[in-house]
């Protein structure tokens, strides 16, 4: 019977770490999804990605939201 809580107390610890992982990733992927699509719209409008806002295309994209 030990041996089933100790599992459950296990399994309670390990979920609980996996939720804590996944919120503090989703930021950090979600901003960096964020940031090259960023770029990737100032780019093909022709200009160039510096110091974090668009400079140069014919259509500049707009900073990071």
């Amino acid at each position: 019977m030990k041996e089933a809580a100790g599992e459950a107390n296990m399994t309670v610890v390990t979920i609980i770490l996996i939720g804590v992982i996944v919120a503090i990733a989703t930021p950090i992927v979600k901003s960096m999804m964020d940031n090259t699509k960023n770029r990737a719209d100032c780019m093909n409008s022709g200009g160039y990605w510096e110091n974090g806002a668009c400079s140069g295309g014919t259509d500049s994209a707009p900073a990071a939201e």
